[in-house]
């Protein structure tokens, strides 16, 4: 059994072991996320089961998929579960990992970029840079339904870090960015919003910690996106390449 990660989109993003390995799949159980370019990479005999959740979908979905995941590797076939990004960072793979051995199924994890990072880099945003950020932090603004309390702690993180990149917040954007001014972030903090990042119908609105909200929804913007705070956004006006 093999997690692999796809990446962010773009699929000459993807790495090669990654190809390697679902050129040789018997079996591929891929998410919603993973661009159709990549799926015309596994070989026409190769069977393909979408095991995608959308967002509001019942959280019993991640078990289905994990009873699947043993199902498959029991045929000891080439199984390749492939996720998009990296599939340990907000992708549930260390839970499937942990499935797995629970199992006893023998699995290799295979990073993938991770949209957070590939996202602000098509965008021309360093999410670190000597002058204006040395520390970063990725943070889900979805958490897990069933948690009784969030762990988040938005207050903290406003000024405890140079750069916060959220993954999966654009529906709480107005509420974190509330938080974040709460807990102290300057209000002309820069705002980015990367839709579709890495592919291309990427889009970016920018913005600040106040206003973000608003210009989200005049521009219509919709999921997936990244959302990447902090004075590092500016700089996407001179290094922006895409």
């Amino acid at each position: 059994m093999y997690l692999v990660g796809a990446g962010p989109g773009d699929s000459k993003l993807i790495t090669l072991r990654a190809v390697e390995l679902l050129q040789k799949a018997d079996v591929v159980l891929y998410d919603r996320l993973v661009g159709k370019k990549i799926i015309s990479m596994i070989p026409k005999s190769t069977e393909k089961i979408y095991v995608g959740r959308a967002v509001g979908d019942d959280t019993t979905h991640q078990n289905t998929t994990n009873d699947l995941m043993v199902k498959c590797a029991k045929t000891k076939k080439n199984i390749v579960r492939l996720k998009g990004g990296d599939p340990i960072i907000f992708g549930r793979g260390g839970e499937e990992a942990e499935f797995l051995k629970d199992h006893k199924v023998k699995y290799e994890i295979v990073p993938g970029i991770t949209s957070g990072i590939g996202s602000a880099t098509y965008a021309g945003i360093p999410l670190t840079h000597r002058k204006h950020a040395s520390s970063v932090v990725f943070v889900t603004g979805h958490e897990d339904p069933e948690k009784k309390n969030e762990v988040v702690k938005w207050k903290r993180l406003a000024k405890s870090v140079d750069t916060i990149v959220i993954m999966m917040g654009l529906s709480r954007i107005d509420i974190i960015c509330n938080l974040l001014v709460a807990g102290g972030m300057d209000k002309n903090t820069p705002v980015a919003v990367i839709q579709n990042g890495t592919t291309p119908k990427q889009k970016m609105i920018k913005g600040t910690v106040v206003n973000i909200a608003k210009k989200v929804k005049e521009n219509k913007i919709t999921p997936p996106t990244n959302i990447i705070i902090g004075k590092v956004v500016a700089l996407s006006e001179t290094i922006g390449w895409k």
